[in-house]
């Protein structure tokens, strides 16, 4: 058996799948939870090194997945793995003991890669580009979901917008 533990914490069945796979190929002892439910029963028996966790578990926020884990073992290298990236969240997700935030796509090899980052760059590039409108207004409806643990409803009534209006909004940014 390995000695390096990994924990998945993915709702895309066949994502966590290929995931698994790819780090078992790489000698990682592997398990899967697709969500935040029977998490604290897996960690009863299984005590990870690493873990992959998606920002969004449905409806479910995995930030409270990081926050488990981060509590059950400070030291252990905790990765969010978001199509849904944001400031809001990669700021929370490193609050709450995320040691790397990655913006989906990315393959083992980025994900491995951000395992190995302990310390921060004081040499990484400042972006002088501004943000655009549609930017900034993604930046606030984003920062406003993490505010109200993605409640949908309560989020469009700070945004004073209709539920339906915030909805399609996130169907165009592929929430995942």
């Amino acid at each position: 058996m390995s000695e390096r533990r990994l924990l998945i914490v993915e709702d895309d069945e066949a994502f966590a799948r290929t995931l698994k796979r790819s780090f078992e190929r790489r000698d990682y002892d592997v398990r899967v939870a697709h969500g935040p439910e029977g998490l604290d029963e897996l960690l009863a028996g299984f005590h990870p090194d690493f873990a992959v966790v998606d920002l969004k578990l449905g409806a479910a926020s995995g930030l409270g997945c990081v926050q488990t884990l981060s509590a059950f073992d400070p030291a252990m290298r905790i990765v969010v793995l978001t199509g849904f990236a944001s400031i809001a969240t990669a700021v929370e997700a490193i609050k709450l003991g995320a040691s790397y935030y990655l913006a989906k796509p990315s393959n083992t090899d980025d994900i491995e890669a951000a395992f190995g980052r302990a310390e921060g760059n004081v040499e990484a590039p400042l972006d002088g580009r501004q943000s655009s409108i549609k930017t900034v207004e993604w930046e606030h409806i984003h920062q406003t979901l993490v505010e109200t643990g993605f409640n949908i409803s309560e989020a469009a009534r700070r945004l004073g917008m209709h539920r339906r209006t915030l909805a399609r909004k996130l169907e165009k940014r592929q929430v995942r």
